[in-house]
């Protein structure tokens, strides 16, 4: 293990927490409506976030500090590759409505989020999850997160079924072994007293790893994952129809910190080719090097990229060796993401069976207005028992479909105002959003609430300009972190601040390139009058084929700019925003 000159303090809460106990159960018992900093930060692993009413801070009389704050919990499903029962579905969605704000959310990393739990329903609410044979473990915290995974139930090509058995592997032999979890939240007893001898985590350790870790799996010709913004990214080797293994990605990531020069998005480094059978091996031994290596002095620079960035893949990739015992990494195959899909629609499984792949904006499931999304789905959802997968673009599928029920599920959609791919546009269709504010701590600034009234506007002037047919990468966040991974979109708009965001260009839809930043401090309402020339630049001068972020990643910022500028002379007057 490396000696640290320093520890960041919450480095001091995990070893001394016995094991993520902490203090969290006698606080659970009490009467006050939040937890404290230390047991805050130990219920991350547990799978939960406290968090306040940002707009309830409004009303706060003065002075009142915390004692005025209005504390809630979000609570965050772990669900491997999206993969559910409708069981599990439906209580997710009883959860959301009787202990919730009403709603349900699906993640961009195939989980689901609860938000607006009181301290009192934390219990109750994680414990019926576990009953629905589901659970928040390892969902937050400094451990491996939700393993993504293409979600496409093709059974009939031997490589998906292949792919989703590599994630529920990874899945169980990455997860916290400790008991306190099951203590807490689902035996409400200890079990450490029915079971001989001390906690231990094999893996881990006391102090787990120095921050998150993320995991994906995706096939070259479908990115849907963006397998290279992952700590741990596995692309596909397939030859003659058969999954021999996986080129690993190392080092990526999105976050960043506003007030740390020192941060930024970092895309994944080809690595090494590993075959099928030592993909667990390998996953552990990269975890250990970020275990001991990570860190864990500023918690703003212990993502596994900053170790890559700072030692270099090279000596990255000898350690890892290292601790696969001296085991030499074979050399990357030629295999690399070339496609994306985003699997909405209605589509053969291979078995006899369909699947129907249903947009979710910004994955809030919810009745507002004509659209009941929420009553649609558990009414198909009671009536046919299928199963479902939950996308990384934060929409549902439907599987299991007999081929004589698609009749009446289309019915069912448009009785609840449930449109269908075909009939939203493309920008909606691949636009994202995080959830920002009301509830996220971090927010800086407005991103799920707001981005349907830009995606609005650009609706009409898209269609005013004939593009409405293109497909582009659109996503907002209310911060830098980078939740709803803006950093490899063609277009990223990140808050900067309140009302303001930072315009990002020339990502792709495939995920393997980030962009730049082309304007910034952008007030909300002026978003799309910055965008507009940009479209119109493109559709004069675009080559054939080219998509929009090829386009500005081509053409680069300078030269934008310089066409922005001469556009807005011309016809600022009839563009201008009213």
């Amino acid at each position: 293990m490396v000696e640290e000159t320093k520890k960041a303090k919450f480095e001091t809460v995990k070893e001394n927490s016995r094991f993520l106990r902490g203090t969290i159960a006698e606080e659970l018992a009490s009467d006050t409506p939040n937890v404290s900093s230390d047991n805050a930060g130990l219920l991350k692993f547990h799978g939960t976030y406290q968090q306040d009413d940002r707009d309830a801070r409004k009303q706060r009389p003065a002075g009142s500090g915390k004692a005025g704050k209005s504390y809630s919990f979000m609570i965050r499903t772990k669900v491997p590759g999206g993969k559910l029962t409708a069981d599990q579905f439906l209580t997710q969605l009883s959860l959301g409505e009787r202990l919730g704000n009403g709603t349900l959310r699906i993640t961009t990393r195939q989980g689901f989020q609860l938000h607006c739990i009181v301290k009192s329903d934390l219990w109750q609410t994680i414990h019926e999850i576990n009953a629905a044979l589901l659970t928040t473990l390892a969902a937050c915290g400094d451990v491996e997160r939700n393993v993504m995974c293409c979600p496409a139930p093709h059974h009939n090509d031997g490589v998906h079924d292949r792919l989703q058995a590599t994630a529920d592997a990874i899945a169980r032999h990455l997860a916290p072994q400790a008991r306190a979890y099951f203590e807490i939240w689902v035996d409400k007893e200890k079990v450490a007293e029915q079971s001989a001898g001390p906690d231990v985590e094999p893996i881990y350790g006391s102090t787990y790893l120095p921050r998150k870790f993320k995991t994906g799996i995706a096939l070259p010709e479908d990115n849907c994952i963006d397998v290279y913004t992952q700590d741990l990214g596995l692309l596909a080797v397939v030859e003659a129809g058969q999954l021999i293994g996986y080129n690993v990605l190392v080092g990526g990531g999105l976050g960043t910190t506003p007030s740390d020069q020192d941060t930024f998005p970092r895309l994944g480094d080809r690595m090494a080719f590993v075959p099928y059978d030592d993909v667990l091996s390998v996953a552990t031994a990269i975890v250990k090097v970020q275990r001991d290596f990570g860190n864990r002095a500023e918690r703003s620079r212990a993502r596994m990229k900053y170790l890559i960035h700072d030692w270099g893949l090279p000596r990255f990739k000898a350690k890892v060796e290292e601790y696969l015992g001296g085991h030499r990494l074979a050399d990357l195959h030629p295999a690399e993401v070339h496609g994306y899909e985003d699997h909405l629609g209605w589509h053969a499984q291979g078995d006899g069976r369909f699947y129907w792949g249903i947009n979710v904006e910004n994955g809030r499931v919810k009745d507002e207005g004509d659209l009941r999304l929420k009553t649609g789905l558990r009414t198909i959802f009671e009536r046919f028992r299928m199963s479902a997968r939950l996308t990384s673009q934060q929409s549902i599928m439907l599987c299991n479909l007999e081929p004589e029920w698609k009749d009446e599920i289309l019915a069912l959609l448009r009785e609840h105002g449930i449109k269908t791919h075909e009939e939203i546009s493309n920008v909606r269709r691949f636009a994202m959003a995080c959830p920002a504010l009301p509830t996220c701590g971090l927010a800086i600034t407005e991103s799920e609430r707001v981005l349907p009234s830009v995606l609005d506007q650009l609706d009409v002037e898209l269609a005013k300009l004939g593009l409405g047919n293109e497909k582009f990468t659109i996503r907002m966040t209310g911060c830098p972190n980078g939740c709803a991974r803006p950093y490899t979109s063609d277009i990223g708009l990140v808050g900067k601040a309140v009302g303001k965001y930072t315009i990002f260009v020339g990502g792709r839809l495939l995920g393997d390139r980030l962009n730049v930043i082309y304007k910034n401090m952008v007030p909300l309402q002026e978003i799309v009058n910055e965008l507009v020339p940009l479209f119109v630049y493109f559709k004069v001068k675009r080559q054939s084929g080219e998509s929009f972020g090829d386009f500005c990643h081509g053409k680069g910022v300078e030269e934008l700019l310089r066409f922005d500028a001469e556009y807005k002379s011309l016809n600022e007057p009839a563009t201008a925003h009213t």
